[in-house]
């Protein structure tokens, strides 16, 4: 019992005050938290420090998660969570409240864990109180200076990652993407640009806050941006009551979006102000003096990496338009082909590169494609490709032949005194014939499409990038020759289409095998899909791309094609070969050239037989076009280069080849993988200016009975693909 009396005076009827009175009294409510049913009690003071109502709070957490800003209860959470899985008898934190007006209070909460005989946590039973007057401690002071130094770091990592921005969407990516506009407590951010006293909008957010009619206005208008421009100070609105009164017009189309005080301010480079950045809070009231030095440090870093961007897209723009202007406008028809063409620039960094492509119309139905990659990316890069690009065309409709045309551009190169060089491929192609011979300045090798879809590349023997042949004296560029058949696709391309982040060359050209063989049988939607296989990777080069395919010959100016396959010891298989040739001439109207062709036929077939391993196949065939030729061709294994010696007067060997280049209109040696290939052409006339059109199934050219069998009898001996075909 207590003795409720002291003295002559009595003590009150509630004395000693119950806990609960006192915790009441004292500003701190009791809350109990069952974790099983999840059941929240608050008493009243409890929901007086949360500023909740008793008719609308309904017993759930949820309740009072609503009055927490963003952040807050993923942190209370975080601390309650932690002490309930460990074994704690207890937590306390800090937290903020929004209160009803939009202001907030700092609260604090502290419980003890109830837990079963196995240590399982069955109830949380604590108080919580205002702490707003307590962050005036040494323990709040603590807190906000752990506060100003994350906030600083924040401004220190934007900058250093501004520093890396080069363009302006580059600037606003890095203040909207790496978080630091979130860590500064801004919600949304807007900004502007000037130019020529207007200020364009650029960025804006979060979406679906755009003001209407405000995409661009000017200075001198009644906004914020409009005014830290005029002034070049910057403008810290301290409430919504604020921006309501210093900016009506304004405050209207964004009172609904929660803004509790911006900060704008404005963009100021070498004394001249480039724009302004508005960042916008919503749970923030008033700024401190630490807040506005560093909102202003972050402004000038902003502005500073906006020059730079608009002076590199200023510089890149003028590249890429000098680039463009160099490339040509428009491809000419081209008879006898289907030609595409595509140039992509680079999306990472927006760099300005060398590539470039052309197609040169040549005589005789021929035609070149050139594709081709200066070293650099800047505009250098891009006027020396426009020079070079000049004078491979040029060179090539002089008529000079591929290695020579390749030869004088590198010449040109070197003599521009320039530090830049350039890979290239220049191919000519006979569309009549579709013989092709390219030449490779260390470039990539080209791939050719077949009519079934199917792809290969076309290893080709090359020499070095222009401009550094001719530094070290080796303009020797080999040739290649290469058939491309009616319905083949020549594909030329730069390394930007292959090269991948992390991955080696192999590897691109793999994918690009891929993308071409499973691509559009169209040639224009089969050239876009290569830029976008370029698009959907990311890739940070420029690419050039060249499509060049063949027409299907006139069927009326088509001849056969005769194949015998000859072995090293096959006597009778020689005898068929020649049989074959001197058939062949007589039948396809060449019985002017017939002594020539039946005799560099069986120089080259003996040849092969007597200086090589295995055995040869021997081709004969009628080239279309304007002017009618005879090709004969001679395969065999050896990579080994025959080359015309002096024999001597009394030589009894060496004169063959000297023989074939007497009687030839034209032969050459062509690598073909692991062998060779010894080709001739022999300009015959043309039999339907002499006989008149010919009847279905019948040879132009009178053919005596004995030709028709012996072509009739070579045929049964051959595969049926390599059959002659009889044409009109």
């Amino acid at each position: 019992m207590v003795d409720r009396e002291a003295g002559s005076l009595s003590l009150p009827d509630d004395w000693p005050a119950k806990p609960e009175r006192s915790l009441s009294l004292n500003g701190m409510g009791c809350f109990d938290w069952d974790l099983r049913t999840g059941r929240l009690h608050l008493d009243p003071v409890a929901l007086e420090v949360l500023d909740l109502r008793d008719d609308e709070y309904d017993g759930s957490r949820f309740k009072i998660l609503d009055r927490l800003p963003p952040g807050e209860s993923a942190r209370l959470d975080a601390v309650s969570r932690e002490a309930i899985s460990g074994d704690s008898d207890g937590y306390g934190a800090y937290f903020r409240v929004r209160r009803r007006n939009g202001t907030l209070r700092w609260a604090h909460s502290q419980a003890s864990i109830r837990r079963d005989a196995s240590g399982r946590a069955l109830r949380l039973i604590g108080v919580i109180r205002d702490a707003t007057q307590e962050l005036a401690d040494s323990m709040a002071r603590l807190e906000l200076e752990e506060e100003r130094r994350r906030r600083t770091s924040v401004v220190e990592g934007a900058t250093a990652a501004l520093a890396h921005a080069r363009t302006v969407q580059d600037v606003i990516d890095v203040l909207k993407e790496s978080g630091g506009l979130e860590h500064l407590g801004a919600a949304s951010m807007v900004m502007g640009l000037l130019d020529a006293g207007r200020i364009h909008l650029v960025a804006e957010g979060p979406a679906g806050s755009f003001v209407p009619g405000t995409r661009v206005t000017r200075v001198d208008e009644d906004y914020p941006m409009s005014e830290v421009i005029r002034t070049l100070a910057p403008r810290f609105i301290e409430s919504a009551d604020d921006f309501a009164a210093s900016y009506a017009d304004l405050w209207p189309h964004i009172s609904d979006l929660g803004i509790t005080s911006a900060a704008y301010l404005p963009l100021i480079a070498q004394g001249r102000p480039l724009g302004a950045v508005g960042l916008l809070y919503g749970d923030k009231i008033g700024f401190t003096a630490e807040d506005r030095n560093l909102l202003v440090a972050l402004g000038s870093s902003i502005a500073q990496s906006l020059q730079r961007a608009v002076l590199f897209e200023q510089e890149h723009d003028l590249a890429e338009g000098l680039q463009r202007a160099m490339l040509p406008r428009r491809i000419a028809d081209v008879p006898g082909a289907e030609i595409a063409v595509r140039y992509r620039s680079a999306r990472l960094g927006r760099d300005v590169g060398g590539d470039w492509y052309d197609i040169v119309p040549l005589p005789g139905g021929r035609v070149g494609a050139v594709i081709g990659d200066v070293q650099g990316h800047d505009t250098d890069a891009a006027a020396v490709m426009g020079q070079l690009r000049i004078v491979l065309r040029a060179y090539a409709a002089e008529g000079h032949t591929p290695a020579t045309v390749m030869a004088r551009a590198s010449v040109f190169l070197h003599a521009l005194d320039t530090d830049r060089f350039a890979t290239c491929v220049y191919a000519e192609a006979d569309l009549s014939t579709g013989v092709v011979r390219l030449v490779r300045a260390g470039h990539v090798d080209p791939m050719i499409r077949d009519t079934d879809g199917g792809c290969r590349r076309v290893p080709a023997e090359g020499g070095l990038p222009l401009g550094l042949s001719a530094e070290f004296d080796q303009l020797d560029y080999p040739v290649n020759t290469v058939e491309l058949d009616p319905g083949q696709t020549l594909v030329l391309y730069t390394d930007g289409l292959v090269e991948m982040p992390g991955a080696d060359l192999d590897e691109g050209m793999r994918r690009l095998t891929d993308v071409i063989t499973n691509g559009p049988r169209d040639l224009q939607d089969l050239a876009d899909q290569l830029c976008a296989m370029v698009d959907d990777r990311g890739g940070d080069d420029d690419v050039a791309v060249l499509l060049l395919r063949r027409r299907g010959a006139d069927p009326g100016r088509t001849a056969g094609r005769l194949r015998q396959q000859v072995g090293p010891d096959d006597p009778e298989a020689l005898s068929s070969a020649r049989h074959m040739v001197r058939a062949a001439v007589r039948a396809w109207g060449a019985q002017g050239r017939s002594d020539d062709v039946e005799l560099v036929a069986d120089e080259l077939m003996t040849n092969a037989l007597t200086h090589t391993e295995g055995g040869a196949t021997v081709i004969v065939r009628v080239l279309p076009g304007a002017e009618r030729r005879l090709r004969l061709e001679v395969e065999d294994g050896s990579s080994a280069l025959p080359r015309i010696r002096d024999a001597g007067e009394t030589g009894v060997s060496g004169r063959g080849l000297v023989l074939v280049d007497v009687l030839a209109d034209e032969w050459g040696v062509d690598s073909r993988g692991s062998g060779k290939c010894v080709w001739t052409e022999f300009v015959i006339e043309d039999p339907a200016e002499d006989a008149g059109p010919a009847g279905p199934g019948e040879y132009a050219h009178p053919v005596s009975p004995v030709d028709a069998v012996d072509l009739a009898g070579l045929a049964d001996l051959m595969d049926p693909a390599d059959r002659p075909e009889q044409d009109g």
